[in-house]
């Protein structure tokens, strides 16, 4: 996928309508948006507001994540979009989402996968600050590998990410995450893009939590194809409930 970086400033606002300028290299166009009804306006005026029309979807995405606190004027911001990013396939948690080699793409679930498979759940208890994660491989053969880690992390998200980090640290061919976070996958397979073009910034202005993590996360992705699929939790999944089940155990041995 191939990212377009662009330039967003807000330079008005009326009733909860703002003008915003939106630059790149070439061109420049002022869209107005209403943060009640959400109504967007992009004029056609230019190449650059082609791209923004064709790719709509992600556009309005971008603004609607936006947190009211960060609509005023003089807000700047450097952002991205993927032109022509099939929305529908991403958003679908039945897909495999791929990053293979610099290339990220979506599958479905149903395309045979001869790669071996790693489960990974995390379990974190707030009221104690501490948690741990299981790591479960199964093989083409059926035979299974667990193992159990106490994690460093500080909170639930934290901790999942931290789970996979560590199985692409055990296992250093190509294989198939399967994870009950959303945050991860997402994260490594679409956030990331536009975080590292925007010096690691989320469209609210603010740094992304856990950099040196992601950055580690990516390292551990480059030069293999990693698959990352996706299963609800506690939803009678055998393996995630597995793993649940054991990094719960390991987290409350010491307390």
């Amino acid at each position: 996928m191939i990212a377009k970086e662009m330039h967003l400033e807000i330079i008005d606002e009326r009733d909860n309508k703002y003008s915003i300028r939106i630059s790149d290299d070439m061109d420049q166009v002022i869209i107005t948006y209403d943060t009640q009804t959400k109504d967007l306006q992009i004029p056609n005026i230019n190449d650059l507001a082609d791209f923004l029309y064709s790719n709509e979807s992600q556009f309005r995405g971008i603004l609607h994540n936006k947190k009211s606190e960060s609509y005023f004027k003089g807000f700047k911001l450097n952002f991205s979009i993927i032109d022509g990013k099939d929305i529908a396939k991403f958003k679908n948690r039945d897909n495999i989402i791929i990053r293979d080699r610099g290339k990220v793409f979506v599958e479905s679930a149903d395309k045979r996968n001869k790669l071996p498979e790693v489960f990974t759940d995390a379990s974190y208890d707030e009221r104690f600050k501490k948690g741990a994660y299981c790591v479960l491989r199964k093989d083409s053969d059926g035979s299974y590998e667990a193992r159990e880690f106490p994690c460093e992390s500080q909170d639930s998200n934290s901790a999942e990410l931290e789970a996979a980090i560590k199985a692409l640290e055990i296992y250093r061919d190509d294989l198939r995450i399967v994870t009950d976070s959303q945050y991860v996958r997402k994260g490594i397979t679409e956030w990331i893009i536009h975080w590292k073009l925007n010096n690691w910034h989320t469209a609210n202005g603010t740094k992304a939590k856990n950099i040196n993590m992601w950055k580690r996360l990516d390292k551990l992705c480059e030069n293999r194809r990693i698959e990352f699929g996706y299963v609800k939790a506690h939803n009678n999944h055998f393996e995630n409930e597995y793993c649940d089940l054991m990094a719960r155990i390991k987290r409350e041995e010491d307390i």
